[in-house]
C-alpha cells in the first residue's frame, strides 16, 4: 500500500494581486469588528485582534 496525503489543514499562501487583496482587507475588516464588540470584554483577546489587526495593515500598505 502506498503513501496516501491528505490536504486537510494544508494551508495555501496568499500572492499578490486583486484576489489576495480583497482577503487580506476582509480579514481586516472581519478583525477591527471583532475587536469593537469586544470592549471592555476580554482584554487578552482584544489584543490579540489588534496585533493581528496591526500586521494586516502593514501587509495591506506594502502591498499597494
Amino acid at each position: 500500500m502506498g503513501n496516501q496525503y491528505c490536504k486537510v489543514g494544508t494551508t495555501t499562501p496568499i500572492t499578490s494581486g486583486t484576489h489576495a487583496l480583497a482577503v487580506l482587507e476582509h480579514r481586516y475588516n472581519n478583525f477591527l469588528e471583532r475587536a469593537a464588540n469586544l470592549s471592555g470584554v476580554d482584554t487578552k483577546m482584544r489584543d490579540f485582534f489588534d496585533a493581528k489587526i496591526k500586521g494586516l495593515k502593514k501587509t495591506l500598505e506594502s502591498l499597494v
